[in-house]
This record gives structure tokens, sequence and C-alpha cells, in this order.
């Protein structure tokens, strides 16, 4: 009996794959085992940095209020710790839009901890 190997369904599978790289530098984009180990690479980095992004725009709210604090002699520690005393539940990138767009707003919320 002759050995089957299903040809279709192997090249419909390299095909969606050499897809995704395309567009890709060098031999990532034309060859087969360097583009499936850069898919990879990549599918690896993308799981990564989904979780990564959480932590840098944390970082950066964290950034934008302590900034807008200090203008009103505050430092952000002291700040968040008023705001947690006074129960007042604000997300972090609700006050650091706030800091940005909408300077009043945020002074009434700084005047309010104070």
């Amino acid at each position: 009996m002759p050995r089957s190997v299903n040809a279709v369904a192997s090249r419909a599978r390299r095909k969606k794959l050499m897809k995704e790289t395309k567009g890709q530098f060098g031999r990532r984009k034309n060859v087969w085992t360097v583009a499936k180990n850069a898919y990879e690479k990549g599918q690896q980095y993308a799981y990564r940095d989904r979780r990564n992004k959480k932590r840098t725009f944390r970082a950066l709210w964290i950034m934008r209020i302590n900034a807008a604090v200090r203008e009103y002699g505050m430092s952000y520690s002291v700040f968040m710790g008023k705001l947690h005393e006074k129960n007042i539940e604000l997300s972090r990138k609700v006050l650091a839009d706030l800091a940005m767009n909408n300077p009043e707003a945020f002074k009434a919320i700084v005047n309010a901890v104070k």
C-alpha cells in the first residue's frame, strides 16, 4: 500500500505561515524553516508584550499623575494615600487623563483631597 502524506494539508499549513511572515526581511519571508522560527519567536514576543503593555501604561499614568500633583505641592504617594482615605475611587488611567486633558477637574479632585 502506498504511503499517504496528505500533501494538500501540508502545503496549506506552510502557505498559511508564509503568508504571516510576508513583509519580513531576508530569508524570514521565503525560506520555510527560517520563516517558521521567525513566526514562532514573533508569537512569543506578542504574548509577552500583551502583558508588558499593561505595566508600561500603568507606569506612564503614575508619571503623569505625579507630575500633575507636584504643581499643587504634593507627591504622588501622598496624593494616592489621601484619595484612598477619602474613598475617592478613580483609576490611575482616569486620573492621568484628567490631569492631561481637564486640569480644572483634576484641580477640584486635588482640592477635595487636601
